[in-house]
């Protein structure tokens, strides 16, 4: 009979690193998604958020500055795609954006389809968060020192 060894299974999770293939797709999907956030979704969400609230349907009006926040979140998450140590916490948290926006198109937009995009970038920011998640433990133990 064998028993399981609790301590051997959080090592091995907290060293879990990617590798060498893995890690150059998941950097370059960091790098290709963070700034699709920082410049063509969250940008211009800071830049010019009267001009999207004119141009929004009517059953889909955002208060400017719930919209202003949506920026603000969007853009420092993509930034934090693109900093090793954030990386994971960044996905995350952008994967839960994500399904927030997907929720938003399906029941309060009336647009079912138009949730499908939102759906597979929360998919792909879960996957990153879970392939990085050795960061989010690097992460903690430089803020408990």
């Amino acid at each position: 009979m064998t028993t399981a060894n609790p301590t051997a299974v959080i090592s091995d999770t907290a060293t879990h690193r990617p590798g060498k293939i893995r890690n150059r797709v998941l950097w370059t999907l960091q790098i290709l998604l963070g700034l699709f956030f920082v410049i063509a979704s969250g940008g211009p969400k800071l830049v010019m958020p009267n001009a999207l609230t004119d141009n929004a349907p009517e059953n889909l009006t955002i208060p400017i500055g719930l919209l202003i926040f949506i920026g603000v979140v969007e853009v420092a998450g993509g930034i934090g795609l693109m900093v090793p140590k954030l990386s994971a916490l960044a996905a995350a948290g952008l994967s839960v954006l994500t399904v927030l926006a997907a929720a938003t198109q399906a029941f309060i937009a009336d647009k079912p389809a138009m949730a499908i995009f939102p759906l597979v970038l929360a998919a792909i920011f879960a996957w990153i968060a879970y392939e990085r998640r050795a960061t989010l433990t690097d992460l903690r133990d430089s803020l408990t020192r």
